[in-house]
């Protein structure tokens, strides 16, 4: 069985596609009588952050093909020519080749768009990953004007995207209600995001929380875009929870910009660039408290953010400034983490009084979701398709 895997990114790249998607390949790689091409783009999720790897690799019955993007920041016209360029790079690698099945990975809905393409052409089943709503979240973070022009053109190439799907897997229960109803003809399933094994074993070597009198340390680390909004909430929490706090915040993005005007002046907020993910692993296991936003947007009252999975193996307190189905999700999941209302600076103060200062015992949540037995699962599931061609 040949497998064609589209992921914008893979390792070494830094964001939650590319450590999904990486650690599902490890576990594809394992199911009998398999062949995987991925194809994938070369490194570029920030543009403060290099990161070594070759255009092609072969790796026994896993081949890697990675295409150079031209150089980019974070602004729409940006994302647009380097997918531009991923669309184009990949049609021509798969030109001409046979596949039983084509599997994509997407939050922006194009790499799913392409593999919908690509399956149709060599008439082959198409399974999908979906990790964000698009076209949902497109009226949320771009103006009216923008939103009026393209929203129908997008739901269009939606339609055709999810309409070509055997198989629709949904990294959110909180999706479940815009895609179940749209597209009936698809099987679903909800493999979600979970803990790799790198933060498993970090786990183990946490000492005690610092006491009520020390200086406590709030870290954030990843993206810093519209999606996160941090730059609605960090300036205000810092100056009203004073200097018993400090607000590390570790990442680049498009809103990194209005975080550091909004954040002058303030001395306990700090920024740092983007770390690889053994230095990630000890700047969480230095802070005291572990913080995840996203903005005040309906659409991301559906989604459920990787970074909660991570946070909650380390054991430590967690601030989560989310709604809808990601703060049921961690009130019921995750203990000793406090939800606020996104953008609530008042709340969040409040509720950052309110965390436990001591390691938390999460063994059932890291045993429910721990990443390769979650992604084993999904392998299991996508070889199915492939096999039924």
């Amino acid at each position: 069985m040949k497998v064609l895997v589209l992921s914008f990114y893979y390792a070494p790249d830094l964001c939650a596609g590319s450590f999904r998607t990486t650690a599902l390949i490890e576990q594809l790689k394992k199911q009998a009588d398999i062949e995987i091409e991925v194809i994938t783009t070369m490194p570029n999720r920030y543009a403060s952050f290099e990161a070594g790897a070759l255009e092609f690799e072969k790796n026994d019955n896993v081949t890697v093909r990675r295409i150079a993007l031209p150089s980019h920041k974070s602004g729409m016209l940006d994302q647009i020519k380097s997918f531009a360029t991923f669309y184009r790079q990949a049609n021509k690698l798969v030109c001409n080749k046979e596949y039983d099945l084509v599997f994509a990975t997407s939050s922006r809905l194009f790499t799913a768009f392409l593999g919908a393409r690509i399956a149709r052409n060599t008439n082959v089943p198409l399974y999908l990953d979906i990790r964000d709503i698009f076209v949902d979240t497109l009226k949320d973070v771009l103006s009216s004007k923008v939103t009026f022009f393209l929203k129908p053109i997008l739901a269009l190439i939606e339609s055709y995207t999810f309409s070509s799907a055997k198989h629709i897997n949904l990294v959110s229960r909180g999706f479940e209600g815009y895609f179940v109803g749209r597209f009936k003809k698809a099987n679903y399933t909800w493999f979600t995001n979970g803990i790799d094994s790198e933060f498993l074993s970090a786990a183990t070597k946490i000492e005690k929380v610092k006491n009520e009198q020390s200086v406590l340390t709030v870290l954030y680390a990843g993206n810093i875009g519209e999606g996160q909004g941090l730059h609605t909430i960090i300036p205000e929490l810092a100056k009203l929870a004073g200097t018993r706090y400090q607000f590390k915040i570790i990442g680049d993005g498009g809103r990194k910009a209005s975080l550091l005007t909004s954040s002058e002046d303030i001395a306990n907020i700090s920024f740092h660039p983007p770390v690889n993910r053994e230095q990630l692993i000890k700047e969480y296991l230095n802070a005291d408290i572990l913080f995840l936003h996203l903005n005040d947007y309906p659409a991301f009252e559906k989604v459920l953010p990787s970074k909660i999975f991570e946070y909650a193996a380390m054991g430590k307190p967690i601030l989560a400034g989310v709604s809808g189905y990601a703060a049921e999700f961690i009130n019921s999941e995750v203990s000793n983490a406090d939800v606020f209302h996104p953008s609530n600076y008042e709340q969040a103060a409040a509720a950052l009084n309110n965390l436990q200062l001591s390691h938390t015992d999460r063994g059932d949540f890291v045993s429910k979701y721990t990443r390769a037995n979650i992604m084993a699962e999904m392998a299991c599931s996508i070889t199915h398709y492939g096999e039924k061609k």
